[in-house]
């Protein structure tokens, strides 16, 4: 995360979570058309149009108040979808047996992108990947981002999971 990332979270954060929403991702793209990006969802992973609602105008507010960005932007606030970043180590213990694309920030065992089934999270935060060419523990400090692969077991999971919502 760059120094801005990491700025414009500490200010959303507290908004969010006053509205009962965990941030999952803030990204920022500068050029002509600025775009700040923001990821959320409630505690049981369910994110709807209500609540990206309710979150844009608070953030919004807050924005506008602190007025972290010198340049005109737009703020688009969203769920992070089935397919989701995964961004804490709580992300990867929550979907351990599903496929997931992790780049390391430095080379493990001559490589930095790692594509397989996420088969372990242990205590000291070593993440376990199960790729085709063998497993590779990457500890969590080390990864740079990490997403689930959309799956048909993914699916499958995420239409359980709402049915019993």
């Amino acid at each position: 995360m760059t120094a801005q990332t990491e700025q414009l979270w500490t200010i959303m954060e507290p908004a969010a979570e006053a509205l009962g929403y965990r941030l999952v991702r803030v990204s920022f793209g500068g050029g002509q058309r600025a775009v700040l990006q923001v990821m959320a969802e409630r505690p049981d992973g369910s994110f709807t149009i209500d609540d990206c609602e309710a979150l844009s105008r608070d953030l919004s507010a807050v924005l506008d108040v602190e007025d972290p960005i010198a340049q005109e932007y737009v703020l688009e606030v969203s769920s992070p979808g089935i397919d989701r970043p995964l961004v804490r180590l709580e992300d990867f213990e929550k979907f351990v047996g599903f496929e997931a694309k992790v780049t390391a920030k430095a080379q493990i065992d001559g490589r930095r992108r790692f594509t397989g089934r996420i088969t372990d999270v242990q205590d000291d935060g070593m993440v376990q990947i199960d790729c085709a060419e063998g497993t590779f523990p990457i500890p969590f400090d080390g990864i740079e981002k990490a997403k689930l692969i959309l799956t048909d077991a993914l699916i499958k999971a995420h239409q359980e999971k709402m049915a019993q919502a």
